[in-house]
């Protein structure tokens, strides 16, 4: 195996820890708020600024994520199936036929 297999296949291993330690964390810093949420540091800043996403400024400086809160946070704006819209539409239509 050569040299250059060897440190991709350490730097994937290195990489999924690091996943594995963000999921295990309750709070997160902007660095890792960032990568848990897989968007770059201009656009957390941007959300941040605009009270767009739940954090924490305890200094006046540095920003802290609360994990479940960005979950919650990632659920929000749900989107129905057409399947969802399609069976809402007829439970309508049939509750509220006129008599």
């Amino acid at each position: 195996m050569s040299d250059h297999v060897i440190i991709e296949k350490l730097d994937n291993i290195e990489k999924m820890l690091s996943e594995q330690n963000l999921l295990k964390k309750e709070v997160l810093n902007f660095s890792e708020a960032c990568q848990y949420l897989d968007i770059s540091e201009s656009h957390l800043y941007k959300l941040t600024s605009r009270k767009q996403v739940p954090h924490f400024c305890p200094q006046g400086k540095k920003l802290y994520f609360n994990r479940q809160e960005l979950d919650q946070w990632l659920q929000t704006n749900r989107k129905n199936t057409t399947e969802e819209v399609e069976r809402e539409a007829t439970d309508y239509i049939l509750n509220n036929r006129r008599r």
